[in-house]
């Protein structure tokens, strides 16, 4: 298995941030196998949605919508509502695995690889690809 730390710059607000071409570097010399991407934080995680369309912004609001930042939170360290934030990875999990094949993530037309990241505290994410040989 190959193995590759990237960091990914995320700012100081909710935001979703398409990984889609580090990704597809990364498996660009392989032949068939499974890119496997993991995001090691507590308060992101990995979607595979259509972007650029306004799907960015509305899966932000519907993370607003069902996970509000208020303080009803028991986990209350951080910035207000932060709470959420930690409950995040049980709807969008921190891991994603796609098929790769002859070198190309199996995505759908308008599929790309997402780095969700809900808390501004933390300015910037680390993702891990892995890829496993078919």
């Amino acid at each position: 298995m190959r193995s590759e730390v990237i960091t990914v710059r995320t700012g100081d607000r909710p935001v979703v941030v398409d990984i889609t071409r580090q990704a597809e570097e990364f498996v660009a010399s392989e032949q068939d196998g499974l890119l496997h991407v993991f995001v090691p934080h507590a308060t992101a995680g990995l979607a595979v949605i259509e972007t650029g369309a306004g799907s960015d912004d509305d899966l932000l609001t519907a993370i607003d919508d069902l996970l509000p930042a208020v303080d009803k939170w028991r986990h209350r360290h951080g910035s207000r509502g932060h709470g959420r934030d930690h409950v995040l990875p049980a709807w969008i999990p921190p891991y994603a695995t796609l098929p790769v094949l002859g070198g190309r993530i199996a995505l759908g037309t308008w599929q790309s690889i997402c780095l969700v990241d809900p808390n501004g505290d933390n300015p910037s994410r680390q993702v891990r690809f892995s890829f496993l040989n078919g």
